[in-house]
């Protein structure tokens, strides 16, 4: 029976696995480990989880209601998008919004910042780019820019929670120029 399922996202479906495994050690140990080694926040530069936790914060998260937000959207935009760009860039444009949407959070807020948000927006300025024409910039790309970028920005100063809307931002940014690099063909 279970030859009938295929593991058809690895890089999804393992980022997936290994943040819901991440979630249950946090929740075992009272959130100590999440603290420790999947949020991000300033702390000496001299103490090596601070580079390992720019990376591994979006693994981390608060909650399952946090996951659960998160994830939805990953697991229903991700496999396609890693089966249009393949899996290698996939791990390279995740890695690389960690590091951004992590440092940026350091430099900039004296907050912990922990959760696969700036992945999911990264994901959704992607996928506007799934079908884009030759010389053409697709409309999808600049509504869902206008609507979910431009909510992030309202949100960023008119809601007072814990959301990072800057991080929201940023990776939909990572994601637009990740779609714009990849789909654009070079000017000869």
């Amino acid at each position: 029976m279970l030859k009938k399922f295929q593991y058809n996202s690895p890089v999804i479906l393992t980022f997936s696995l290994i943040s819901f495994l991440v979630l249950l050690l946090g929740v075992f140990s009272g959130g100590s480990t999440t603290a420790l080694l999947f949020a991000v926040y300033r702390t000496s530069l001299k103490n090596p989880l601070f580079y390992l936790r720019l990376f591994t914060h979006v693994l981390g998260h608060a909650n399952i209601q946090h996951f659960v937000n998160n994830f939805i959207l990953i697991l229903l935009i991700g496999p396609m998008m890693e089966e249009k760009y393949g899996s290698k860039n996939m791990v390279l444009m995740m890695v690389f919004t960690a590091f951004i949407t992590g440092l940026v959070n350091v430099i900039f807020f004296n907050n912990m910042l922990l959760g696969a948000s700036g992945i999911v927006f990264m994901l959704i300025l992607l996928s506007s780019f799934a079908n884009i024409k030759k010389g053409r910039i697709p409309l999808t790309f600049v509504l869902v820019v206008i609507i979910f970028i431009g909510q992030e920005v309202v949100n960023a100063f008119t809601l007072q929670d814990q959301v990072s809307q800057l991080t929201h931002i940023i990776g939909g940014i990572c994601g637009g120029l990740f779609g714009y690099k990849i789909n654009i063909p070079k000017s000869e």
